[in-house]
């Protein structure tokens, strides 16, 4: 069996795929890193210099020792896996992110450790696991050459003894990518001499880095860390160690296994045992990274909005100066995420060389280096609008505008705040120190200090209790920490060393190791304490999503036969029911969910449990699925179904028991290390220097001893690629449309790629799958914006050129979806009413999707951007275009005066003028509205405006027709220069155009808005004519304007109030001073000039004393009017209002009928009163916030009123010869009057008790009416009994009252419908059905009534 076969039989299960060693190689010598060199291109392309120039020469600027030289991977164990294949670029920059880093005595060369994680191919991760430390430069040729460049470095800068910070480019990215040692030594500045880096290779001592790394198929931190903690301390020990090298590398690669799903396994280092265990099959999935500590950087609060800007997958940035802290952070909050997984881009560590990749127009998680005294405000990132900024060290996050809260937020926090209290963690955000965690006690060779070594001992006490460091203390702190823990002999021991004045690492070797409890030693009792508290947060944050989520199954749509069926068409099919799922959620949940169920993550998750009828369960789902089950059980959730009461988790203790009992008791011993056939004389020992190792004896791995590989090799090859294949599944329910030829090729990979091959499926379906039935699956799988990872082999410019027109294309795709989405949404009941019908979405849905559509255009704007320019781009590029047009307008006002004045066009026509659709007027709308604080927020609000205007599409395109500055702003391969591109998604914006949408008026409710009223007479002169004060009052949804005075025969005027919301009424009238106060008004129009909607109020009514009904003030009821053809050009079709519905005639109210002849049948009559009261049981079904006005439904044109009026007025002896015109009040009114002189009389007293109290009402509530200060005359004062009526539920009693009063024979006809008793009864039951709902009257109606 060859070396590499050996080496990759066993692999799937092994414990660890690779050994790595990184450095220096001493045959090439000192190159610069090509990165960096390449970064150098893309900063220059960045600012508009000439890139070929810039990448070019050396930078004499920086010291050498700063400087960024190639670093290579010298050796790796074995060569090859077949399971893993070996990524040495990946590997290489991974292990040493800034390169090789020289130092002198003078520096810090303490040992660090980080990790990292590759993603393969098919999604699934590799992790690594680096121990970086010095070794001294041994080589002359090396020396000389640093010596050489210090020298050029010195003639070029010979003022600067040390290095100049003014020397960095204005750029901070530049000054982060030359951010090479620093970070690594917080206390480099002050321990260096005056010639801070300097170096004199006769004086100077050179140190160069060098880096040990373990990969591993599963992130077994812990135990990663001491292997390789051990590796180096049996490297700098004064006696070597018992065994070669070769036989501990070679133990770990080939003679320890992955520990078997709910098993621990221990195996052993230089020195001493490592355990680690792996949950078992039911429990959450492993997760090694320490969860504390990251809750202890961040605080509890900023942690919980940190993932809750994950889980709406926002762009997410962490800041740090230790690569280990990002790896923490990114890990911890992607475990939490269970039972969903993060599906875009997701790089804990972004080498600065890649800084130009925060450009990336799509989600991603990132992890980027910061230099230590970095001003944060100087870090310029291509976009800021969707990014949720998190600086690890400082403690805080930056987070976006206006997103949701995650649901029982503080209650969630309270429950997780103790759970880190009862490990001694503040919940607080206070960091511990940079200096690592426990094990690099091991990594520093003893020595003896005459200082004060007790004042150590108590310092570490301290500050573990006062300083909220919590177990986070660093090198001799912890060792005095952990001698001290839990034994007396020991502390005995540390009294005696303070007299004697011996360091306490000198007593642990000759003392042996402190033990904590059960003879576990204080490590591993620290990781022990580490592995439960994991487990405890996790279990709260599992247990919130399967309280929430404990019914998603029932609104899965499952509605495929078979696996193939479903495959071939999911691109048309619902997967979860949306709309359903949120009306059973409560109320609060409801702005979190809304939006997150709009995720990839939940998309894929509801993909993964629809195959999983087909195929194995995939693992999260497996678990969680057997989490809500467990839950049933014991709980029956039917009667809190929608209660948002707070459920804590209830399995805190069980989850933890579990880890213990497992690291208790060790189920598995792994080999020893042995010694191996070896030859005699290499890799001698030599302290300080890690040895070259013999390459023959690990690469191939042992044949006889090998047992348990041999014996589940084939089970568990099988199994991982199972997993492998099946963990980063990825179907996207919104982005289904497959990308042609985005497949960057293989040899020349890009960093990201949109995923067009696909892995092959889980196993085949348990039926036999065809051929064609694999294409579907691989067809389905590769759906949607499933981005790759970077890639770190070929970063040519022309690669780079490749992905950014993936990145072109997969915005386009994205906009056609989102807007196609938004259509669907917002048009869903329309097609069953002939198009014309109620809107199928809730508001809470229709912002969620408009939050994401102004987030996909903030993304649009930022890629390819010049210069980054405030925090967002579509802001900047409109502050551009208007300075640039108000610099137009004013050399084009100046030629005017300079022509003469414009002769303006005659004005004599009444109505309402144009509003003039343009860019800078809704921007000035915008820029005045001091309520929005930030562009981003200015630039939301403008995008909601244009959409509510129907202008979305011709306003982009107006700011996109300014080339030259689109050019000035943009690099060449940006979206918005790609002219096809930018074509085709104007027109997917155009399409909105179909729909109506109120997001403006809706969202900004506390805002002033300019409205534009005008009254529009009858006869052309009758303004004239009219010698009385007329006024006007209007009112919406959200408030009324006040009575606002007209001026005098001026039928226009202008006012400002707090926004009204949708129009629903106007209150018109005047005070019937002087000869002719009579006023013949047609209608009154309103328009809210930011919005340009306008509404029309008809009234076709007169005003005045003795003329019509005698009112000197109407109530009208508004309706949105259509736009003028010249006001709507250029904003494309839109839905044809209601009332131009070719189903629907329109009916004229009673109040309209008079000296017109139009008489409706019995049967109209009957089945206006029936549409009018199924309207308004309507509008109480539908969500409170959805529900609109139900003043118009009560006394619009087809309302409730006019349908009673029209009732009333069949057969009613209106019109009489010579005489009055008589209204339906008369008769009300003389109806009340018999009633009350027959009740002086005594007549009513033999009368039933509850018909002679709602006699007593109905006087009451008309005596009301009559001596309101209102002059509403006798139609409005009809419209206000009804109204009332209904509101208090009197009509149907006030009617037989009516009915039976003998005033009816002298006022009705026979046939009139009040006297026939049958029609009577069923309007009665008609009327009925309005008993069940809350009938709540608008305050203009009801205004000066006192009841």
């Amino acid at each position: 069996m060859s070396g590499t076969n050996a080496a990759s039989g066993a692999a799937p299960c092994r414990f660890a795929h690779y050994f790595v060693i990184c450095g220096i190689d001493t045959e090439t010598g000192l190159e610069p890193d090509e990165l960096a060199a390449l970064y150098q291109w893309l900063e220059a392309d960045r600012q508009g210099r000439d890139p070929d120039t810039a990448a070019t020469g050396e930078n004499f600027e920086q010291s050498p020792l700063k400087r960024t030289f190639k670093s290579k991977v010298l050796a790796h164990y074995p060569e090859n896996v077949e399971w893993n294949p070996f990524d040495q670029d990946a590997v290489n920059m991974l292990c040493m992110p800034k390169g090789l880093s020289f130092r002198t005595q003078a520096d810090s060369r303490e040992p660090q450790f980080h990790s990292f994680l590759i993603t393969r191919e098919d999604g699934s991760r590799t992790y690594g696991f680096v121990h970086t430390f010095y070794e001294e430069v041994t080589s002359p040729q090396i020396c000389s050459a640093m010596q050489t460049l210090y020298q050029m470095h010195q003639a070029e800068n010979p003022s600067s003894a040390t290095p100049s910070s003014s020397s960095s480019s204005s750029s901070s990215m530049d000054s982060l990518a030359s951010s090479l040692d620093e970070a690594d030594s917080p206390s480099s500045s002050s321990c260096r001499s005056a010639a801070c880096g300097g170096y004199d290779a006769s004086r100077d001592t050179l140190y160069v880095s060098k880096a040990l790394c373990l990969i591993t198929p599963m992130p077994f931190m812990h135990a990663c860390r001491r292997f390789l903690s051990q590796m180096h301390r049996a490297v700098t020990a004064a006696s070597p160690p018992p065994l070669p090298l070769e036989s501990y590398v070679h133990n770990v690669l080939y003679e320890v296994p992955l520990p078997p799903p709910g098993r621990s396994l221990k195996f052993h280092g230089v020195y001493e045992p490592i355990v680690c265990q792996r949950p078992g099959p039911g429990e959450l999935p492993l997760a090694d990274f320490p969860l504390g500590q990251t809750f202890t950087l961040l605080g509890v609060e900023n942690l919980v909005q940190l993932f809750n800007c994950t889980l709406l997958e926002m762009q997410i940035l962490l800041y740090s100066q230790d690569y280990q802290r990002l790896m923490t952070v990114a890990e911890g909050i992607t475990t939490l995420l269970f039972p969903f997984q993060w599906q875009h881009v997701y790089v804990p560590i972004l080498p600065a060389s890649l800084l130009h990749f925060l450009d990336a127009p799509v989600p991603y998680l990132m992890g980027l280096q910061s230099k230590e005294g970095t001003d944060r405000s100087k870090l310029e990132l291509p976009q800021e609008a969707n990014l949720c900024f998190v600086d690890i060290d400082n403690h805080c996050i930056e987070l976006p505008e206006d997103f949701p809260q995650f649901p029982n937020k503080p209650e969630f926090i309270q429950e997780l705040s103790e759970v880190l209290l009862r490990y001694g963690l503040s919940p607080v955000g206070g960091a511990p120190p940079i200096s690592d965690p426990p094990s690099t006690t091991t990594t520093t060779p003893v020595s003896v200090s005459t200082r004060h070594p007790g004042l150590k001992g108590q310092q570490a006490l301290r500050e573990l209790e006062d300083d909220g460091r919590n177990g986070n203390l660093g090198g001799e702190q912890l060792a005095v920490l952990e001698l001290l823990q839990g034994n007396t002999t020991l502390e005995r021991l540390q009294a005696l060393a303070k007299r004697t004045g011996v360091r306490v690492e000198a007593l642990k070797r000759v003392g042996g190791e402190g033990e904590g409890q059960g003879g576990r030693t204080a490590v591993e009792e620290e990781e022990l304490r580490n592995a439960k508290l994991n487990v405890q947060l996790r279990e709260v944050f599992a247990s919130r999503f399967t309280t929430m989520f404990a019914d998603y199954e029932a609104f899965v749509i499952q509605s495929a036969p078979d696996l193939e069926s479903w495959l071939t068409n999911r691109e048309q099919m619902h997967n979860f029911d949306k709309a359903s799922f949120l009306s059973d959620q409560p109320e609060p949940y409801l702005p979190f969910l809304s939006h997150f169920i709009e995720t990839q993550m939940f998309a894929t998750f509801i993909d993964n449990k629809i195959m999983s009828q087909w195929e194995e369960k995939e693992p999260l789902l497996r678990v969680f699925d057997g989490r809500i089950d467990k839950a049933r059980l014991y709980n029956v959730r039917a009667p809190s179904l929608r209660s948002s009461n707070y459920q804590r988790c209830t399995i805190l203790k069980e989850s933890a028991q579990a880890i213990e009992q497992r690291l208790m008791k060790i189920d598995h011993t792994a080999i020893h290390p042995h010694l191996l056939d070896m030859k005699i004389g290499q890799g001698k020992y030599e302290q300080g220097f890690f040895p070259k190792l013999q390459s023959d004896v690990l690469s191939v791995g042992p044949i006889n001893n090998n047992r348990w590989s041999n014996r589940t090799a084939t089970a568990q090859r099988r199994k991982d690629r199972h997993r492998q294949q099946t963990e980063h599944l990825t179907l996207d329910n919104d982005l289904k449309e497959q990308v042609e030829g985005c497949l960057v090729l293989q040899n020349s990979m890009a960093f990201w790629e949109w995923d067009k091959a696909s892995p092959p499926p889980l196993k085949p379906p348990k039926k036999s799958a065809s051929e064609c039935c694999l294409k579907h699956m691989q067809d389905a799988r590769s759906l949607g914006k499933n981005l790759r990872q970077p890639k770190l082999s070929d970063l040519s410019p022309a690669v780079i050129a490749q992905t950014n027109w993936k990145f072109v294309e997969g915005l386009l795709k994205e906009c056609r979806m989102k807007t196609k989405r938004m259509l669907v949404e917002k048009m869903g009941r329309e097609a069953v009413e002939l198009g014309h019908g109620e809107a199928n979405i809730t508001g809470l849905e229709e912002n969620t999707l408009i939050a994401s559509l102004c987030d996909l255009l903030e993304r649009i704007w930022s890629h390819g951007l010049q210069v980054k320019q405030g925090k967002s781009a579509l802001w900047s590029h409109l502050l551009h275009y208007q300075a640039r047009e108000e610099k137009l307008e004013q050399q084009q006002a100046e030629s005017l005066v300079s022509n003469g004045p414009e002769r303006r066009k005659s004005e004599s026509s009444i109505g309402m003028p144009s509003l003039r659709a343009s860019v800078i007027q809704d921007m000035r709308h915008i820029q005045s509205m001091g309520e929005i604080k930030t562009d981003v927020g200015r630039a939301r609000a403008w995008i909601r405006l244009s959409l509510e205007k129907k202008l979305l599409s011709q306003h982009l395109k107006q700011l996109l027709s300014r080339q030259a500055l689109t050019k000035k702003l943009y690099k060449r391969y940006a979206f918005l220069r790609c002219e096809e591109e930018k074509e085709q998604f104007l027109f997917h914006l155009l399409s909105l155009n179909t729909v109506d949408y109120f997001c403006f008026t809706s969202v900004f409710t506390t805002i002033m808005i300019p409205y534009r009223a005008v009254i529009i007479p009858i006869k052309k002169l009758s303004n004239a004519m009219t010698t009385s004060n007329p006024w006007v009052c209007v009112s919406g949804e959200l408030g009324d304007s006040g009575v606002r005075q007209i001026t005098k025969n001026i039928l226009e005027m202008t006012f400002d109030c707090q926004n009204l919301g949708k129009l629903t009424t106007v209150q018109l009238g005047h005070d019937n001073s002087g000869l002719l106060a009579k006023w013949l008004v047609d209608c009154v129009m309103v328009r809210n000039e930011i919005t340009g909607h306008t509404y029309k109020f008809p009234c076709g009514r007169w005003l005045g004393k003795g003329v019509d009904d005698g009112s000197l003030e109407r109530i009208l009821i508004g309706e949105l009017a259509l736009p003028n053809a010249d006001e709507d050009c250029g904003r494309g079709c839109r839905t044809p209002d209601m009332e131009h519905s070719p189903g629907q005639t329109r009916r004229i109210s009673i109040t309209s009928m008079g000296g017109r002849g139009y008489k409706p049948t019995s049967a109209q009559i009957q089945e206006a009163i029936g549409e009018a009261v199924n309207s308004i049981c309507k509008h109480f079904h539908k969500p409170e916030k959805e529900r609109g006005s139900l003043t118009i439904l009560l006394c619009g044109e087809v309302g409730l009123v006019g349908a009673l009026e029209q009732f009333f007025h069949n057969g009613f002896k209106s019109a009489r010869l010579f005489q009055k015109t008589v209204f339906v009040w008369d008769f009300v009114e003389k109806a009340v009057a018999y009633m009350e002189s027959a009740d002086q009389m005594g007549d009513m007293q033999e009368t039933a008790e509850p018909l002679g109290l709602t006699c007593v009402y109905l006087c009451r509530y008309v005596s009301a009416i009559n001596s309101s200060p209102r002059n509403i005359g006798k139609d409005g004062k009809f419209q206000l009994l009804v109204c009332l009526g209904a509101r208090d539920r009197l009509l149907i009693q006030w009617l037989p009252l009516l009915v039976e009063c003998p005033v009816i024979q002298r006022m009705y006809e026979e046939s009139a419908l009040l006297r026939d008793r049958t029609m009577v009864n069923a309007l009665i039951a008609v009327l009925q059905t309005l008993h069940d709902f809350p009938i709540t009257l608008e305050a203009s109606l009801i205004k000066g009534i006192d009841l």
